[in-house]
C-alpha cells in the first residue's frame, strides 16, 4: 500500500504536469489556432478536475468500482485530447472525409452525448430525491452499508449520523436497523448500527434489527415487515446517503411505502466516486431488474 508521502508525489506529479500543459498552451498560443487552445484547456482543466475527484478513494483505500473507474477513464481521454489536441483533430477530420468515417464519429458523438444527457437527468432526479424532507411522524429506516470487523464504515457511520440526529429531535419516532452480515464483517450491520446508536444515548427500546437483508431491495422489503407486524404505518423516512435516496425510493413505491428522505453527507472524496457509480444502479433499476 501507497504511503503518505508516495500519496502526495502522485498527486502532485498529477498537478504539475497539467499545470505544465497549461503554461505551454498560453505562452505558445497563435491567434489562428486560439480555438484549438481553448480545446485543449478545456480538456486538461476537465482531466484534472476528473483525476482529483475520482483517484483518492483508489489511492487511499483500494475502492475501484464502476463509479471512479467511468470518471479515471474520462479524466484519462480529457487529458489526451488536451495534450495532443492537434492530431486527434486531425484524426477526426480525415475520418470524416468518408462515409464510413461519418458514420463512425457520428454515432460515437451521438453515444457520448447521450450519455451526457441521461447522467443530467438522473442526476437531478438523485439530487431531488434527496430534499423530500419528512413530516415528522415517520418510521425511521436506517439502510445497511459495510461493517468492518464490528464498526461501522466511514459511509454507515455517516448514515448512523443523520439517523441518530433525526431521533433526538423526534423523540417519538421509532426506527429500523436494516443489513445482515457479509462474509467479511464481524457481526450484521443492524448489530453494528443497533451498538452505535445505543452506545450514543438512543433508547433500546425505540429501535428494531432487520438482520436478513443482502440489498436495497431487501432492506425495505423486511423493513416493512416490520412495521406491519408493529403496526407502525407505512411512512418512511428512508436514511441513507443522498445519492442513494433516489434508487431507494423507486424501491420503496413499488412495496407501497409513502417515503421522505433523511440524507447522510457523504464526505467529499468518495461523493463523487458513488454518486457516479449510482448512476448505474438507477439505469439498472429502471431496466426492471431486480436487486
Amino acid at each position: 500500500m501507497y504511503n503518505i508521502q508516495q500519496k502526495k508525489q502522485s498527486m502532485q506529479w498529477c498537478w504539475h504536469f497539467v499545470k505544465q500543459q497549461l503554461y505551454d498552451i498560453l505562452e505558445n498560443q497563435i491567434t489562428g489556432v486560439s480555438i484549438l487552445n481553448a480545446i485543449r484547456i478545456i480538456s486538461l482543466v476537465l482531466g484534472a478536475a476528473c483525476i482529483i475527484l475520482f483517484i483518492p478513494p483508489l489511492v487511499m483505500y483500494r475502492i475501484l468500482n464502476l463509479g471512479n473507474a467511468t470518471g479515471l477513464i474520462a479524466g484519462v481521454v480529457f487529458l489526451i485530447n488536451g495534450v495532443f489536441a492537434g492530431k486527434v483533430n486531425a484524426l477526426l477530420a480525415n475520418l470524416w472525409r468518408n462515409t464510413p468515417g461519418r458514420v463512425l464519429v457520428s454515432g460515437v458523438f451521438s453515444v457520448i452525448i447521450l450519455a451526457v444527457i441521461m447522467a443530467i437527468i438522473i442526476s437531478f432526479l438523485m439530487l431531488n430525491a434527496a430534499l423530500k424532507e419528512p413530516e415528522g411522524d415517520e418510521t425511521l429506516i436506517v439502510l445497511g452499508c459495510q461493517v468492518k470487523g464490528t464498526s461501522p464504515s466511514l459511509m454507515l457511520t455517516e448514515r448512523l449520523e443523520a439517523a441518530r440526529t433525526y431521533l433526538d429531535e423526534h423523540e417519538d419516532a421509532c426506527c429500523i436497523l436494516s443489513g445482515g452480515q457479509g462474509p467479511d464483517e464481524g457481526i450484521s450491520e443492524a448489530q453494528c448500527m443497533y451498538d452505535y446508536l445505543t452506545a450514543h444515548g438512543v433508547s433500546a427500546d425505540r429501535l428494531f434489527m432487520e438482520d436478513s437483508s443482502t440489498s436495497t431491495r431487501e432492506n425495505l422489503q423486511y423493513s416493512l415487515e416490520i412495521m406491519e407486524e408493529n403496526k407502525l404505518g407505512k411512512k418512511a423516512a428512508i436514511v441513507t446517503n443522498e445519492f442513494h435516496e433516489y434508487r431507494a425510493f423507486k424501491i420503496a413505491e413499488k412495496l407501497d411505502i409513502n417515503v421522505s428522505a433523511v440524507p447522510a453527507k457523504t464526505h467529499w472524496w468518495l461523493f463523487s466516486t458513488y454518486f457516479v457509480r449510482e448512476w448505474y444502479g438507477v439505469i439498472y433499476e429502471w431496466t426492471g431488474m431486480k436487486k
